[in-house]
């Protein structure tokens, strides 16, 4: 089963917002599973915010339809969301840290323990595997084990000359202080007032959420680490725009014979030697990263589909 999700934000009041090559980046990662990992078409849904799109990838729709794919799972499955769009970080006014975050196409950020407690939910042997080519997406499951983290990268290498899929939390935080009428630069707030249970369960009273004492099921492909930018290809890079982490991926496994299973590792490792390959700002300021088991990282790839 699997969730594709892109968000073009093509309706926002910020022109700056608009991505370009999400739409391509999930319409040909369909055609990936299906072609190469057995999916069928009616297990792999798509959430796009195109015009006259009958569900649209809002924060509660994207967490419903993964909610649902988590409750329906049962051992051998292989579950798999990628996201394509904008991600940021958010500073909550309780965390000693900064907590990685997607942005849906209504703002509803979606966050980093929104997907740790997924991934506790997700049944002992199936997988959950997360590719997420967005901005700050490095460690998007909370406490996830790091396999291919961080490589030294300035902090200010972020590329002024292609769109890259980051919205400033500053931005988001105005957006929504706009729309509350509310000072506050609690985040939270702000979604509680406008999405209420729908908003992050980041925000919102709960149990703790701590990751299990065992290997747990989640596998995050990010596009990038948690400090940097995942860019996106244009027209001059490629015949028609999408995301440099996704577009690596899919070249991966173009380029490697259908009967060779890759593992996790194997993956972000050629995807990483691929962006070596492309312009300079993608090689020099975007390092793909992985986060999972030890198991899980030497695991095939979306393993066995059992996709009855």
């Amino acid at each position: 089963m699997a969730l594709l999700v892109g968000c073009t934000y093509s309706d926002s009041e910020d022109p700056g917002f608009e991505l370009y090559g999400c739409h391509n980046d999930v319409l040909g990662m369909r055609e990936l599973l299906i072609a190469r990992f057995g999916f069928k078409l009616k297990h792999v849904e798509l959430l796009m915010d195109r015009p006259g799109s009958s569900v649209m990838p809002t924060g509660a729709n994207i967490k419903s339809a993964l909610n649902k794919m988590v409750d329906q799972a049962k051992k051998g499955d292989v579950l798999f969301f990628h996201f394509s769009g904008h991600g940021t970080l958010i500073k909550p006014p309780y965390a000693p840290k900064t907590e990685e975050v997607i942005v849906p196409c209504d703002n509803n950020i979606i966050t980093s323990e929104d997907f740790r407690q997924l991934v506790n939910r997700v049944p002992k042997g199936a997988t959950f595997t997360i590719l997420s080519d967005s901005c700050n997406s490095g460690g998007l499951i909370d406490k996830e084990t790091e396999q291919i983290g961080p490589c030294a990268t300035p902090d200010d290498a972020i590329s002024k000359l292609r769109p890259t899929r980051m919205i400033p939390f500053e931005s988001i935080l105005q957006y929504f202080t706009t729309l509350t009428g509310k000072t506050s630069t609690d985040i939270g707030t702000h979604l509680v007032e406008v999405f209420g249970d729908d908003a992050s369960i980041m925000f919102r009273p709960h149990d703790p959420i701590n990751k299990k004492l065992e290997a747990d099921e989640g596998i995050l492909l990010s596009g990038c680490q948690k400090n940097e930018s995942s860019h996106e290809l244009t027209e001059k890079d490629v015949s028609k725009p999408c995301g440099a982490f996704t577009y690596a991926v899919q070249m991966v496994f173009k380029e490697n014979p259908a009967g060779r299973n890759l593992s996790n590792r194997e993956v972000v490792i050629k995807a990483r030697n691929i962006m070596k390959l492309m312009p300079d700002d993608i090689e020099n300021e975007q390092h793909p990263c992985l986060y999972c088991s030890d198991q899980n990282a030497d695991a095939p790839f979306l393993g066995v589909i059992n996709d009855a």
